[in-house]
């Protein structure tokens, strides 16, 4: 549990930094500049779909063989690392926050939500759950991790967004990836440990 819990911390709070959704939790501050409503929002958003993810990564291994299993973990760990490496843009449509009467923690939870589907974190959760079998260790780590990673951003702004080396984070989670990747390839199983 306290494996699963760490990694899943890690490996997305690292693969968070510079990412659209924490792009658009800069934007939101600097909208809003009311910064516990989003950082609720983010939390429930992340939440909600974490939970999701992971239930598909569950269910996901529960249909394959534990070889096919072992080869898709691997592979998709192995590929995550390699995504990782691209650096994110927040496209114009998403960067401007639908007007609506949801006041600031729905358009939060509503606009992050959205953002975080088929992203790399969320697809990250998916492979996490796969690997772990451990739903709530992964949910509350894949958002801690989210929330490591954002809370920064939505107090401090772009002022702190210039000064990470994203860089050298983006390659310390490619890392981290790929090597839950070869482990996964070796048939090491951290859970179990």
């Amino acid at each position: 549990m306290t494996e699963a819990f760490l990694v899943c911390a890690g490996s997305v709070a690292l693969a968070e930094i510079g990412d659209k959704t924490q792009l658009l939790s800069l934007v939101l501050a600097a909208r809003y500049r009311k910064p516990w409503p989003i950082v609720f929002g983010v939390l429930a958003a992340t939440l909600a779909n974490h939970a999701g993810a992971g239930a598909l990564g569950q269910w996901l291994s529960s249909l394959l063989t534990p070889d096919a299993m072992r080869w898709a973990l691997a592979l998709s760990f192995i590929a995550m690392g390699a995504w990782v490496l691209v650096p994110d843009r927040l496209r114009a449509e998403d960067a401007r926050p639908a007007q609506t009467r949801l006041g600031i923690f729905g358009t939060t939870v509503l606009t992050f939500f959205i953002a975080e589907m088929g992203d790399k974190t969320q697809i990250a959760t998916i492979a996490l759950a796969a690997r772990f079998h451990d739903l709530p260790s992964v949910v509350i780590g894949t958002t801690l991790g989210m929330m490591l990673a954002n809370v920064p951003a939505i107090f401090l702004g772009e002022r702190f967004a210039h000064r990470l080396p994203t860089t050298a984070v983006h390659a310390v989670a490619a890392v981290m990836f790929i090597v839950l990747g070869v482990l996964a390839l070796c048939g090491i199983d951290l859970s179990s440990q």
